[in-house]
């Protein structure tokens, strides 16, 4: 039940962004470092250089996204224990589900039949 016994949500909303932010920059360094090694041209020299440039190029941009995740759920999950009085698990499991429907809803619809067809 530790979980449960955390900061005040003003605080914890941006120390979940905060971590978000530091767990995207993280795993997208090191994925991005391996994508660019793959992706770069044949040598070592080459390889080790577009690996550092697909860092510096998308690894802020997943981070950032990691960041607007994290404080999305973290506000979502606040506003749930203000109305409800109580901080439980469903709390994080509606939490979850809206941030989801609510960075989905970003899309656009993607039904088939609202698409124009040529014919």
């Amino acid at each position: 039940m530790e979980e449960y016994a955390r900061e005040p949500c003003p605080y914890r909303i941006v120390d979940d962004c905060g971590g978000a932010f530091a767990m995207g920059c993280i795993g997208g360094g090191v994925f991005q470092a391996i994508k660019g090694f793959r992706n770069a041209p044949s040598g070592l020299n080459r390889r080790l250089v577009g690996s550092i440039i697909a860092i510096k190029t998308r690894s802020p941009v997943i981070a950032g996204n990691f960041a607007v995740w994290g404080g999305m759920f973290s506000t979502i999950d606040c506003t749930l224990v203000h109305f409800r009085k109580k901080e439980d698990p469903w709390n994080s499991i509606i939490s979850g589900a809206a941030t989801g429907g609510i960075l989905a809803a970003r899309n656009g619809t993607s039904c088939k039949f609202t698409k124009k067809r040529p014919y």
